[in-house]
């Protein structure tokens, strides 16, 4: 049961953060939290579930509800993926709609927009990249979209370096109305521990691959305790789909998940705080992405 902490002139909300596939979302998120809380890769579907990250400042309470990006699922995890998105658009005070500046619109685009529209909440249209833009195309871009519909605001931002965030924070508290703390001040994120290590193993894995594999990719926590003081043994297993997969994950005479271990350790330990032996085992679940109960077993459950 979710605690309410009352405070007087004080603001609060859920805000939905959607896009198409690789858009910044999560990027976006990270910079707003000021702490990673979702993981980030150039490749397309990174974030899997919807994540609730909270920011909390002397004003306001925002919960935003970072998104898989909306996409034409091809297996039952893609559809998982969609349905956590059209489940965050419910309930919620407003929407952040990214797009990328830097890139042609889309029927992606346009099709998430249309999704937006039922909502009947106050949309902020956020173009992203625009440190890889010039301003003339920056007003193009505005002059384009504001066409497409009334965007309560439209907001050049540059996730990556932060340029124009803080204005997206002030325009959100214009929005949101009178409300109670729904979480402690010290709190950023619901996801547990070990769903936030397993996913920053599977960001290390989609960082040093170039293949189609990381798609096939799922990363379980299957044991975390402490070994001593200050110590954590952390037992996770790498699930692909095909023995070939396996073997790319590996690599030749382990180098692959040699550089995936050292590279997730070092931000496991900032993130618990504490010296971590971290074990990874890699194992062949095929067709798992289609199968109900592998995406149940998994983690994979819209509530």
């Amino acid at each position: 049961m979710r605690r309410i902490y009352l405070e007087t002139n004080f603001k609060s909300g859920f805000v939905a953060v959607v896009g198409r596939p690789n858009v910044g979302k999560s990027t976006l998120i990270n910079h707003i939290i000021k702490q990673k809380v979702s993981i980030v890769s150039d490749k397309a579907q990174t974030t899997r579930n919807r994540i609730l990250c909270i920011h909390t400042d002397d004003e306001c309470q925002i919960v935003f509800l970072d998104t898989p990006g909306i996409h034409k699922p091809k297996h039952k995890l893609g559809r998982f993926m969609d349905e956590a998105a059209y489940q965050s658009l419910k309930d919620i005070d407003a929407v952040l709609f990214l797009v990328s500046g830097n890139e042609k619109k889309g029927p992606g685009d346009l099709f998430v927009l249309d999704k937006i529209k039922e909502t009947g909440v106050p949309v902020f249209l956020l173009i992203n990249k625009v440190d890889l833009m010039t301003k003339e195309e920056i007003l193009h871009k505005i002059t384009e979209y504001a066409a497409l519909y009334d965007f309560d605001q439209i907001i050049p931002i540059s996730a990556l370096t932060g340029d124009n965030v803080e204005a997206v924070l002030r325009e959100l508290k214009t929005v949101l109305q009178e409300g109670p703390k729904y979480f402690p001040d010290d709190m950023i994120t619901d996801q547990p521990e070990r769903l936030l290590v397993a996913e920053i193993v599977r960001e290390k894995l989609l960082l040093c691959m170039h293949d189609e594999v990381p798609h096939a990719i799922a990363v379980f926590v299957e044991e975390m305790k402490e070994r001593g003081k200050g110590k954590v043994y952390i037992r996770t297993t790498v699930y692909v789909e095909r023995a070939s997969q396996k073997r790319i994950v590996i690599g030749k005479q382990g180098a692959v998940l040699k550089e995936v271990g050292h590279r997730a350790r070092q931000e496991i330990e900032n993130l618990l705080g504490s010296s971590v032996f971290l074990d990874i085992w890699v194992k062949v679940k095929p067709d798992w992405r289609n199968r109900s109960s592998d995406l149940s077993e998994l983690g994979y459950k819209n509530e």
